[in-house]
């Protein structure tokens, strides 16, 4: 499946442009796509799913990544996507009430102002800004690449090859581009003792706009209602020793693990536990953050959870991913690809680091993993139940977007 590409009027071109090709199509890809292009770029994604993943677990854009999306031109489209999150009730072991707070409370969100959409309305609408203007080769991905002085040369999986200017890394956590470029994963992987199961099922809970989340030492078992819909998505998050590598591209293998830490558990989790064996969305992964000392090396580069992924314990993995990409274009559009990669990476990464040092702030005692532990925090979600929400974490809003010349509007800009 392949997206049409819009060229420059002869016109306007003034020299050739530069050519860069992007591994993902999820949210880095998009956007990084959506930038290049407005800087002048020919720009090729290639995703290897057959299209875009829709629906999917509700994702944050909070502090500087609300600016990137104003710019972009999709923020009324995501305001009318948005998920008003009223309340958050953690449950005892017995599944009795611990407490109900402001969501906001938490998050340190900023409570009408930030974002909370559904994951594929953030994807649709990133693909809807740069369809017309970028190539996108799905169900397709890189095989091999080489770099040479003039270049990069790609080998794609479907037999193709072609050659680009730059190629860019924006395939996730497990990135095979990263792993191309700087080695396995184990380097750069900060495991932080947990896993977790997502997926949808049937709401039969009577849930709207709310998320229940029950705990005991080490587990965690949550149902997130994005409105009042026939689905809930069912959530799963287990403390574990090391990361179950073997797991992590065998689905079954990931049913039985899971399946084997709450055989035991409470409340709604066995019928969540039936939903888990049938559901055809499920998502399992290890709760990690992917820490590099660089994110270039030559012509390629890294951006989002590729090169500096949070974990979802921060919240911030879209929002540092929309950043990244902001900066990483714009880093480019006057600059060669050796200079414009240092000053992405001098601009953006004290924002990358103060985010994802935001576990060490607390994040993490949400799943706690003793009972002494586990009362604790219960301690604490009852005074926040009787408190007003936070202020918005600073980190959130660490980094003021720069401003970066364009050579011409987009179609999402028009």
């Amino acid at each position: 499946m392949t997206g049409i590409r819009t060229e420059l009027p002869s016109a306007v071109r003034t020299s050739p442009r530069r050519t860069a090709l992007i591994s993902g199509a999820s949210i880095a890809g998009p956007a990084l796509a959506y930038w290049l292009n407005r800087h002048g770029f020919a720009v090729t994604v290639v995703e290897k799913a057959g299209a875009l993943r829709g629906g999917g677990y509700p994702i944050d854009i909070r502090g500087t990544a609300l600016e990137v999306v104003r710019r972009m031109g999709i923020l009324p489209r995501l305001r009318e996507a948005h998920i008003e999150l009223r309340r958050l009730t953690f449950l005892e072991g017995d599944g009795s009430e611990v407490a109900s707070v402001d969501p906001h409370s938490l998050t340190g969100g900023a409570a009408g102002r930030d974002l909370e959409v559904r994951r594929g309305d953030l994807t649709d609408a990133l693909y809807s800004a740069v369809r017309d203007d970028v190539e996108f080769l799905f169900d397709d991905s890189i095989d091999t690449f080489e770099q040479t002085n003039h270049g990069v040369d790609v080998t794609f999986r479907g037999g193709s090859r072609r050659t680009f200017d730059m190629v860019f890394g924006a395939d996730g956590v497990h990135s095979r581009t990263r792993e191309f470029l700087f080695g396995p994963e184990e380097q750069f992987h900060r495991y932080l003792g947990y896993c977790f199961a997502g997926f949808t099922m049937r709401n039969t809970f009577g849930l709207s706009h709310e998320v229940m989340m029950w705990n005991t030492p080490g587990r965690a078992a949550a149902l997130y209602a994005t409105g009042d819909n026939t689905e809930v998505h069912a959530f799963l998050n287990f403390a574990h020793p090391e990361p179950p590598f073997d797991a992590f591209r065998n689905p079954r293998a990931q049913r039985d693990l899971v399946t084997t830490v709450f055989a035991d558990a409470g409340w709604e989790v066995p019928g969540m536990l039936t939903a888990l064996r049938d559901a055809d969305d499920l998502f399992f992964d290890a709760v990690s953050q992917i820490r590099m000392p660089r994110w270039s090396s030559g012509r390629v580069a890294l951006v989002g959870d590729a090169a500096y992924a949070p974990s979802f314990l921060t919240g911030q993995g879209s929002s540092l991913a929309l950043v990244g990409a902001y900066m990483l274009a714009g880093s480019l559009a006057d600059r060669d690809h050796a200079t414009g990669f240092a000053a992405y990476e001098h601009d953006t990464r004290d924002f990358v680091t103060v985010n994802q040092d935001q576990v060490g702030e607390g994040d993490a005692a949400l799943f706690p993993t003793t009972a002494r532990a586990l009362e604790q925090r219960n301690a604490m979600l009852r005074k926040l139940s009787v408190m007003p929400a936070a202020r918005e974490r600073p980190a959130h809003s660490a980094l003021t977007l720069p401003e970066f010349d364009v050579i011409r509007p987009s179609a999402a800009g028009r």
